[in-house]
């Protein structure tokens, strides 16, 4: 059983930052690629950034590259998503998930179990 549970999200003003957290307990989480995705009602769910379980390969969301960080500390079963120069754009409900079948040095692909999710709103 996975259990995600994402925090750090909340009410930013445009340009400000927020460094979003995603806890796990279980299994060691250096067996999982992740990633952060989020949702807007009324758009679907939009790829932000994932990380290899190494932590040495990264990708990002054309959108968010060059203000957004993913980072993992695997010995602290947390993924982190540091967003700076946050945009009104950016407001939605932010989600950690895991491919639980990723190779060690390669991106997610499935995502198999997700976080509740946090909120990241950012006024104008």
């Amino acid at each position: 059983q996975v259990s995600l549970v994402e925090s750090g999200g909340g009410l930013v003003q445009a340009g400000g930052s927020l460094r979003l957290s995603c806890t796990h307990s279980g299994r060691p989480f250096s067996t999982y690629g992740l990633a952060w995705l989020r949702h807007t009602p009324g758009k679907e769910r939009e790829f932000v950034a994932a990380i290899s379980r190494n932590g040495a390969n990264t990708r990002y969301a054309d959108s968010v590259k060059g203000r957004f960080t993913i980072s993992r500390d695997n010995a602290k079963n947390t993924v982190y998503l540091q967003m700076n120069s946050l945009k009104p754009e950016d407001t939605a409900v932010y989600y950690c998930a895991v491919d639980t079948k990723s190779a060690w040095d390669r991106l997610p692909v499935n995502y198999d179990y997700w976080g509740q999710g946090t909120q990241v709103t950012v006024s104008s």
